[in-house]
């Protein structure tokens, strides 16, 4: 017999969905289990994790997301290859082929909220045609009291559907998977594809929209606070150690994915972790791969013995990009509150793979604003078909594909917010040194450790630095437990003039993909590109 669970007033049918069969709404974690198991989206693994496949689209469909046009909000999104315009028409007419398919089927309800202040908070709903999306759901997003469900108004919907799949020749989609964000109606569309990051960052593009108009800064970075209440937030793209260096035992965790900054600080978006988790281990990032052995976590695409339940998560053989979603509780050093005060720094991380930038520099806020718009990791020579060497990969605001408004708005944002607060930023490579990926060896998480530690100190400020002569950044000379060497990229080349061409090369790639954003900065932004080599 179905478990009821408290219900919201505010019925489906102000969604336009009627004729279901069954409505589970907000079921909990013991009662999403066992739905998962019953209907065979997935089975529990060693030490109580649940596991689930997503099949062809293990990563985002950055090539399957759109906007729906209107006249209401046209002049404010940043359109182009992000942002890609969907007409209301066709918007209307897939709708209706979803509702037809939603009838006479379970529906998956979790009401929840998106950012931990109050003031800013965004009430969303969740429905999903499968209970493990649910439970994702649960994890992801921050829980309402059941004395509240009832009350529960969602100011955002999300509808994930992924057995239903687009038409492209009917639909006016690229594929059969489509990611429909209407803003009007206040309703994002997901349809064929299972991968569950697919709702996570619906709502994080829908915050990019909506917060900045009011003032605060939404950010794709993770945060940390020391003992003294110190925050600091780290951005970067995948593979820089965005993760692996904000979850510090000696600090607590704000969250690691998606915050804002308001007026009176920083606040967690979320109430759950998505993390990578290939090759995780227990001596590198302990309390991450603790949360694979844990109940309620959800495991997407990670390999298990079919017998011993056991995980390898070594195994790439499903995805690169396998992912576990857990809540923020299961993470012991976590901030509960998930908000704290203004930070003091900002490290902005890069893989760099061409090998030529510092470990660590110092930024001034042009600077730091120049970097932010860049956005700039490196893709490694076989991660990728085609790639056979380093390839520089620029992504503004580090979160492009989820960033409706130009990216200029969220840096002015950023800067404002650094001359106010007086915050120090730092650019930090934990990509390759001694010559690029293939020739050097990357940098020593030991070493990058190290300086960050020194940055968030305070130790930093009282060196001597010099002016890099590609970057134009300032490096610190000295650092106690970092060889002198290691602080100049040139030092550590065998070839002096193989390190200048590898930067002058790379200096060349920041002020190409900078052209789009020259005409829309101050010269003193426009003065902080890189300056090509210069011998040292």
């Amino acid at each position: 017999m179905a478990v009821k669970r408290i219900r919201s007033a505010y019925g489906l049918e102000n969604h336009g969905l009627t004729n279901f069969r069954h409505v589970h709404w907000n079921h909990n974690t013991p009662m999403l289990y066992e739905d998962i198991i019953r209907h065979g989206e997935g089975c529990m693994v060693h030490l109580g994790p649940i596991a689930v496949q997503t099949g062809l689209h293990t990563g985002r469909a950055a090539k399957d997301k759109f906007i729906v046009e209107d006249d209401k909000y046209r002049d404010l999104v940043w359109w182009g290859k992000v942002n890609k315009p969907f007409t209301s028409e066709k918007f209307e007419l897939f709708f209706r082929r979803l509702q037809a398919y939603l009838q006479v089927r379970d529906l998956y309800v979790q009401d929840c909220h998106a950012g931990y202040d109050e003031k800013y908070r965004l009430p969303v709903r969740i429905i999903t045609e499968t209970a493990w999306h649910s439970l994702f759901a649960r994890n992801m997003f921050i829980g309402i009291k059941d004395d509240q469900l009832a009350n529960h108004v969602p100011e955002f919907t999300v509808l994930h559907v992924p057995n239903f799949q687009a038409i492209p020749e009917v639909d006016g989609t690229n594929s059969e998977a489509v990611i429909l964000l209407n803003l009007k109606r206040k309703l994002v569309l997901i349809a064929g594809t299972a991968y569950a990051g697919e709702i996570k960052k619906s709502i994080f593009t829908v915050l990019n929209f909506l917060l900045p108009q009011d003032n605060v800064l939404s950010m794709h970075c993770s945060a940390n606070v020391g003992s003294a209440g110190d925050v600091a937030l780290f951005f970067g793209l995948s593979g820089t150690g965005k993760t692996t260096l904000s979850a510090d035992p000696n600090r607590k965790l704000i969250g690691d994915d998606e915050h804002g900054w308001s007026p009176v600080g920083v606040f967690n978006f979320e109430g759950g972790c998505y993390a990578k988790v290939i090759n995780l281990s227990p001596e590198s990032e302990p309390e991450i791969y603790a949360t694979t052995r844990k109940y309620g976590t959800v495991l997407e695409n990670v390999v298990y013995d079919q017998v011993t339940r056991r995980l390898d998560l070594n195994d790439a053989s499903l995805t690169e990009n396998t992912r576990a979603a857990y809540p923020l509780s299961h993470i012991p050093n976590a901030l509960r509150e998930s908000k704290a005060g203004h930070p003091k720094n900002i490290v902005m991380l890069t893989a760099d793979a061409f090998g030529v930038m510092p470990p660590i520099s110092r930024l001034s806020p042009e600077q730091a604003m120049y970097h932010f718009i860049s956005g700039y990791t490196a893709k490694l020579a076989g991660t990728e078909r085609g790639v056979t060497e380093p390839q520089a990969t620029f992504s503004a605001c580090f979160g492009a594909p989820f960033m409706v408004l130009h990216p200029t708005r969220y840096a002015e944002l950023l800067a404002s917010r650094i001359r106010e607060h007086n915050v120090d930023c730092w650019l930090v490579n934990t990509g390759w040194t001694g010559g690029p990926y293939g020739t050097g060896k990357r940098m020593s998480i030991e070493h990058t450790r190290t300086l960050l530690n020194a940055a968030l100190d305070g130790s930093l400020r009282n060196v001597e630095y010099r002016t890099d002569p590609v970057f134009g950044v300032q490096v610190p000379l000295t650092c106690p437990g970092v060889p002198a060497e290691v602080l100049t990229p040139r030092a550590t080349w065998d070839d002096g003039e193989a390190y200048d061409r590898q930067a002058q090369h790379l200096a060349g790639l920041f002020r190409d993909n900078f052209r789009d954003f020259e005409a829309d900065v101050s010269e003193d932004v426009r003065a902080a590109a890189p300056r090509g080599a210069v011998r040292v």
